[in-house]
């Protein structure tokens, strides 16, 4: 058994609801192993021995079935959130303005154009880069009024969801993820 990232998109936003203690007693339900929430956004730690596309498919019919919600989960191995904190291509940034780095894991790969259309909608410095599966984003103003933010879409770019850097790095913590300075 390995600890795996789970990450589900648009929890907790748009009337997207499930108490994190309710996501922990259904990953018990499953069989997994020591199930830790971080924040009520999204993000569930686990102990599992499936590979993730099988658990990534359990977890989703898992939330549908006691939820009522289809949400879709993208889920890592502590290995892939290693090499996602390493590809980091803003880690001056993430350093000084973690709140302001923002790594979008994809589901099923970026939808091809994408990074060129956040490239053309990017003002006031913000930059966006692709590595592997990742889109990342630097929003020095904050992402809340960037046009990126409001029209980076599932159509747009593929299904993924965001997290910012301290975020990624709690999560690579609770993991046992080593994170160098």
């Amino acid at each position: 058994m390995t600890q795996r990232i789970i990450l589900f998109r648009g929890m907790n936003t748009g009337g997207v609801r499930a108490p994190v203690g309710e996501q922990r007693a259904m990953a018990e339900e499953m069989g997994l192993k020591n199930p830790r929430t971080l924040q009520a956004s999204g993000n569930l730690v686990v102990e599992s021995g499936k590979a993730t596309a099988a658990l990534e498919q359990d977890i989703e019919a898992a939330m549908e079935r006691t939820f009522g919600l289809k949400v879709a989960a993208m889920v890592r191995t502590p290995d892939q959130w290693a090499k996602l904190i390493a590809a980091n291509p803003f880690p001056k940034e993430a350093a000084a303005h973690p709140a302001k780095v923002v790594a979008m894991v994809m589901k099923d790969g970026i939808k091809p154009g994408a990074l060129e259309a956040c490239r053309e909608l990017a003002e006031d410095g913000e930059r966006v880069e692709a590595v592997g599966d990742v889109l990342y984003f630097w929003f020095p103003e904050g992402q809340g009024e960037s046009a990126i933010f409001k029209k980076a879409t599932p159509r747009l770019l593929g299904m993924g969801t965001g997290r910012n850097w301290n975020t990624v790095l709690k999560l690579g913590g609770m993991a046992g993820v080593e994170i160098g300075t």
